[in-house]
């Protein structure tokens, strides 16, 4: 079985990739915002490199609002958040969200051990071949790469499930992939309280689930769906000033909600002294702020990016239900559904205990049962 499955290298899996626009360190962080939001539906992050064009990280619309509502004195002088280098976005000292690359030629087995390993996304070298660009070759440092995700892997080992067909039908919870340790809130918390878990879930892939006092989960809050939202200076007002349950109402309007929650945001910036940021909210057009991205994708022939239904936490659209299952669901039902709404987890509701909210699936779980039927 491990023979037949592990034939494959990680260029096989990538097969009609395109190529990942990137952006460099210094670019602003209004910059990387702009270049999200008017690109095309082709991703939902671009990649950060560094010297010799090597990448460093990746980066979407939900860590721009992140950092605009927890960085010191964002909030109070976004303008100037905004002018400040993506490189103050990366997370630090390895907190989460690694971006490894990955040889082309480098086995399945590598690339698996690679996320397990704690890598959220691998970079896979590219290489020209006659009109388009091909998986291969490339060295050590950069070139256009494209990524291979989770989501990816998931999709191979459920093309091949039938080798597993004595773990296919199992439930997650004879698996042991349920896990208790999720990240939530309470509807009436304050959103801005959740930002730290917010920048968690970017980095595990996930979200916060909202859970109310009876234990049952209402709703979520995903990078997904706050890169959903179009304007950057009003998804981050809401933020800082909405509660968690009136953020969720907030996101169901796509980011354009209704006059009087847009007065209710206004008046919680003035009551907290942030009128540069009410300024901002108004004129909402974030403006470039420096020349540092103009090597920008019409330049480089790369494709721009914008936020689409895809893996993890820059999925679904934010009028979809959360995605959940049973703890007695198969693994092979589980692979299917999260694929089905690309999501790389699921929530998992306790029918005998009133459907309260058990637990999570993630896709780095799922992975684990197939790395330990490869043994």
């Amino acid at each position: 079985m491990a023979v037949r499955l592990l034939a494959n290298d990680v260029s096989d899996l990538c097969i009609g990739k395109p190529a990942v626009s990137s952006l460099p360190l210094s670019t602003a962080a209004g910059d990387l915002a702009a270049t999200l939001r008017r690109g095309p539906q082709a991703a939902a992050c671009v990649g950060v490199t560094g010297p010799a064009r090597a990448v460093v990280g990746r980066l979407g619309l939900a860590d721009v609002l992140c950092f605009l509502c927890a960085a010191p004195g964002a909030l109070a002088h976004p303008t100037a958040a905004l002018s400040k280098p993506v490189s103050a976005l990366l997370p630090k000292d390895g907190a989460g969200g690694e971006v490894r690359r990955v040889d082309p030629r480098a086995s399945v087995l590598d690339a698996l051990d690679a996320v397990l390993s704690g890598a959220q996304v691998l970079a896979v070298p590219l290489r020209s071949g006659g009109r388009r660009k091909q998986v291969g070759g490339g060295g050590a440092g950069g070139g256009d790469f494209c990524w291979l995700t989770q989501e990816d892997l998931v999709r191979y080992f459920l093309n091949s499930i039938s080798l597993f067909s004595h773990v296919a039908g199992r439930s997650v919870s004879s698996l042991g992939l349920v896990r208790a340790d999720f990240l939530s809130v309470r509807p009436h918390e304050a959103a801005l309280s959740a930002v730290p878990l917010l920048r968690r879930a970017i980095a595990t892939e996930t979200a916060v689930a909202v859970v109310n006092d009876d234990g049952h989960l209402v709703g979520e809050i995903s990078p997904a769906l706050l890169a959903a939202c179009d304007k950057t200076a009003a998804a981050a007002s809401a933020v800082a000033t909405l509660s968690v349950a009136d953020l969720m109402a907030y996101i169901d309007y796509f980011g354009s909600p209704p006059e009087h929650i847009l007065r209710a945001i206004k008046t919680g910036l003035k009551s907290k002294g942030l009128d540069s940021m009410v300024e901002l909210l108004e004129n909402e057009t974030v403006p470039s702020f420096s020349s540092s991205s103009s090597s920008s994708d019409e330049e480089t022939g790369r494709p721009h990016l914008r936020r689409r239904p895809s893996s993890g936490s820059y999925g679904r659209r934010s009028t979809e239900e959360p995605v959940v299952c049973s703890p007695a669901s198969s693994l092979v039902a589980v692979m299917v559904q999260a694929l089905a709404h690309r999501s790389s987890y699921l929530w998992v509701l306790d029918e005998d205990d009133d459907c309260r909210l058990a637990g999570i699936v993630m896709f780095v779980d799922v992975l684990m049962v197939f790395r330990d039927q490869l043994q």
